[in-house]
This record gives structure tokens, sequence and C-alpha cells, in this order.
């Protein structure tokens, strides 16, 4: 059973409150029950979470862990007043000594997607949103030039999630292809990446776990038998090594880590946050 129940609460998505608290609450080794509510601007709508939360407390006999990213004063106000829990508001903890350090009153606005349709950084997301789909397992060469990064690796090494998280999180373009037998048999770099072979970025994975992962999608067969998992990684590295591409090994690291350093090892010139 969680050790305790976190209440996410905010006037928007939730997704910063979320990230945030988890975040923090990932250095506490408890269990935790995540409840997300979004869309909490008003008081009326903060009084319904309130008795929700208090619900929690007297059932459960610990007092909730509730984040929140309000701006509405009284809906905010509330909460933190009567609510039985642990309240953790980002606006006071960090917004309002910025105001006070920067002279200036922050714009106060209720969700961070209010008004983003409108804005060019969220047309350039849907944009590299729908280059990466198209681009996704070797599927099209074309517009290749217009990638950030070409992810390369072995089939199932973490390509296509990592390609659609730079995507999502940051506007990044990229493109992912798979090598193949096929490839390591020639020896070279597929032909359609050998012109953007500066954009590549190659992954790899532990030969153990490659079959694992292998053995749930296609169970007994000699894609995922351990024998030819050690066989195509081997190749892979050759492969990256002697075309000089920069990898790692995404056995042990999240989509986040490994897009990190994704992003440290090719410095785009633009990142949208």
């Amino acid at each position: 059973m969680p050790d305790r129940t976190v209440f996410f609460v905010s006037d928007g998505t939730g997704i910063t409150a979320e990230t945030f608290g988890n975040s923090i609450l990932a250095q506490f080794p408890a269990k935790f029950r995540h409840v997300r509510r979004p869309f909490i601007d008003s008081a009326d709508k903060a009084q319904t979470v309130i008795e929700e939360i208090n619900a929690t407390a007297m059932q459960e006999g610990k007092r909730p862990i509730v984040f929140i990213t309000v701006v509405n004063d009284e809906a905010r106000t509330r909460i933190e007043t009567q609510c039985n829990a642990q309240v953790m508001d980002m606006f006071r903890t960090f917004v309002e000594p910025l105001e006070t350090e920067l002279g200036v009153k922050s714009n106060h606005r209720v969700g961070r997607f209010s008004d983003v349709a409108k804005s060019q950084e969220y047309t350039d997301r849907i944009e590299a949103i729908n280059f990466s789909l198209a681009h996704d397992d070797g599927q099209s060469s074309r517009n290749l030039a217009q990638a950030d990064v070409i992810l390369v690796g072995v089939s199932r090494s973490g390509k296509t999630p990592t390609s659609l998280y730079l995507a999502m999180q940051h506007g990044i373009k990229a493109a992912n292809y798979p090598l193949i037998p096929e490839d390591f048999e020639r020896g070279a770099i597929p032909s359609s990446l050998a012109p953007y072979k500066r954009k590549c970025f190659g992954l790899t994975i532990d030969a153990d776990r490659l079959s694992q992962i292998r053995n749930e999608r296609r169970p007994g067969s000699k894609y995922a038998s351990l024998l030819n998992c050690r066989y195509e990684i081997a190749e892979a590295e050759k492969m990256m090594k002697r075309e000089s591409i920069s990898w790692l090994s995404s056995t042990h690291k999240s989509i986040e880590e490994i897009a990190t350093t994704i992003l440290r090892d090719i410095r785009p010139d633009r990142l949208i946050y």
C-alpha cells in the first residue's frame, strides 16, 4: 500500500506541479498514490478538491501532501487554510520572491497553455512531433537535412521514445533509423544516412535487456534470441566507432537522461521549453 497520497492541484494541466513534485518526492523512499486535479481555477472548484483531500486524510489517517500551482487568490487561500494536508505552494515559494527580487509583478497567467496555440513555439513543437513520427523507424529518408538529430541503433534500443520526447519537450526534429543485419553485412552506414553522419547519435543496450524486451514482442524468435542480440549490438557498436558516431547505452538510463546527453552533445541552436 502507498505510504501517503499526494495531490497535484493546478489551474492549468497540472503538468508543472506534478513534474516538480515528482522530482521532490523522488528524494524519499516512501510510496505515494498520485492524484492530479487540473483546471481548478475558481473558489468553487477548489472547495470540491478540499473536501476530497480532507476525506482522504480522514480515511487514511495521514495528512496528504498537496502541490499547488493556483493563481486565483481565493482558491489558493482556501486550499492553504482549509485542507488537512501539507500544502506546498509553488507560486508563493518561487514566484513571489522573484517578484520582490526583480521589482516587477508576474503576469499571473492561468495555465501554461492558455494562449500557447497562438505562439510560434507551439507551432514549432507540433512540426517537430510530426517530423519525428514521419521519420520513425526509418520510414522515410526525405527531408533528413531538416533533422536536428538522427538516432541510430538496433531495433528496440529506445530510439522511438527518445525521438518523441525530444520533439514534444524541446521541439527537436529527431529522426530515427534502425540498424539491421543487412547494414552490418555491407560494413557501412546506410547510404541514406551517409550525407548526414554528423547529425547521427547512437543508442546501444545490454544484450540481456534487449533480449528480454524483444521476447515480449516476439517470444522465442531468432530476432529475440540472446545470441542474435549480442551479434547485432556488437556489430552496431563497431559501426558507430568506425564512423565516429557518438553513442551511449540506454540500459540503465531514463529517457530524460538520454535526451539530456544528446542535447548536450548536438547543442542545437534552439530549444523550446
